[in-house]
């Protein structure tokens, strides 16, 4: 049976992830620091339940030790990330670690410490950054910024790990329609995405996760280094009007 880890894994695209991988067959160790909602989502699941914070090095050497992976380690989903919007003059140095410290940081130090078990069973890692480290945008000067880090670190790791067998590519989702995103996002916001999206909808957990468990999945095997945006196809539009699309 193969195994796969997903750190960030009690809600959103984390527990969506969990639930494929287990619909086709695989074991699951899921990482989040909510334990209450760790506990819910693994019981849902039938997954192992790891409450660990991937930014503590010391959490993330617990992970290791518990995960039970003396088989290897086929697939590690890095998702676990905070978002944090606000202008520059408004984000503190405070504001700007909390983002780095869980979404590079804790990329970087699962990574390295689960390499020696994705090494024995050849394994995959998928980094999750988002459209935001593809395009600037307002108020992300943070959030933006640990995604872009992200794609380089996937790069990084991708090139470094090649020759042990191990792949490393990143999935870069664009609006995606979560219970978070549709409690905070006004009529506006929602209209404003609809005429920016080629597809003109939001992504759905479930498409993401598709994209993730294919790079995980032998059908990837020779894909590596590479930044997968699961948008609708909102990074690749430029300055288009929506009124011209228009039939």
């Amino acid at each position: 049976m193969q195994t796969a880890l997903v750190t960030g894994a009690a809600r959103g695209i984390g527990l969506a992830t969990t639930r494929l991988f287990v619909e086709h067959g695989w074991r699951v160790v899921m990482v989040d620091r909510d334990a209450p909602a760790l506990a819910d989502a693994a019981g849902q699941v039938q997954a192992q339940a790891i409450c660990a914070d991937v930014a503590i090095p010391e959490d993330v050497a617990r992970i290791a030790a518990e995960a039970g992976l003396a088989a290897g380690l086929d697939a590690l989903v890095n998702n676990a990330g905070v978002a944090d919007f606000g202008p520059i003059a408004e984000t503190g140095f405070d504001r700007w670690r909390r983002v780095m410290d869980t979404n590079l940081d804790g990329v970087f130090l699962m990574t390295q410490a689960l390499t020696p078990a994705l090494r024995q069973a050849r394994g995959a890692i998928v980094n999750i950054a988002s459209i935001s480290g593809l395009r600037a945008s307002t108020l992300r000067v943070a959030y933006g910024t640990s995604k872009a880090a992200v794609i380089q670190l996937t790069r990084q790791q991708a090139v470094e790990l090649g020759e042990h067998g191990i792949r490393a590519n990143c999935v870069c989702p664009g609006p995606v329609r979560t219970k978070l995103a549709m409690a905070v996002h006004s009529q506006d916001i929602i209209d404003a995405y609809h005429d920016a999206i080629p597809l003109n909808r939001y992504g759905t957990e479930r498409e993401i996760a598709e994209a993730i468990t294919f790079l995980c999945s032998e059908r990837a095997s020779y894909i590596t280094g590479q930044t997968l945006a699961v948008d609708g196809g909102f990074e690749a539009t430029g300055v288009g009007l929506p009124a011209l699309r228009k039939p």
